[in-house]
C-alpha cells in the first residue's frame, strides 16, 4: 500500500525503537503489546477510540469508523473505486460501491447548504 514518506520514516523509527525497547519475544507484527506479542482487536479497538475522542465528538469511534471514513475520503477525493476495493481488501466491488452512495448524499448536502437557490 503507498505510504507518505513521513509515514515511512515515522514506522521505521518506531520499529527501531521497539527493537531496542522489547528484545524479548520479539514480534514481527508492527503494533505489538508492551511484552512484545502481537496486538489484539480489543487493544487496537480501545487505542482509536482514546485518540479519535481526542479529535471528534462523534458518537461512534471505532476502527471501522476510521476505515469508512478513509475510504470515503479517498473517493471524495478522486481515488479509483477499484484501487480503494484493493486497499480495503474488499472480496467484490458491491461491498465498495456502498462509499460512492455516501459520498453522493454528502455532495447533496453541500450543495444544498452553499447554493443560494438550493
Amino acid at each position: 500500500m503507498p505510504i507518505h514518506d513521513m509515514l515511512y520514516d515515522q514506522i521505521v523509527s518506531y520499529q527501531a525503537e521497539k527493537k531496542s525497547v522489547i528484545l524479548q519475544n520479539m514480534s514481527t507484527h508492527l503494533i505489538v503489546t508492551n511484552k512484545g506479542k502481537p496486538a489484539y482487536a480489543s487493544m487496537i479497538y480501545q487505542i482509536v477510540k482514546k485518540y479519535l475522542t481526542t479529535i471528534t465528538s462523534q458518537s461512534k469511534r471505532s476502527p471501522h469508523v476510521l476505515r469508512h471514513s478513509f475510504a470515503t475520503s479517498l473517493l471524495d477525493n478522486g481515488a479509483d473505486l477499484n484501487a480503494i476495493k484493493e486497499i480495503l481488501g474488499h472480496a467484490g466491488l458491491v461491498t465498495t460501491q456502498v462509499y460512492t452512495h455516501n459520498s453522493a448524499e454528502r455532495l447533496k448536502l453541500i450543495y444544498k447548504q452553499a447554493h443560494p437557490k438550493a
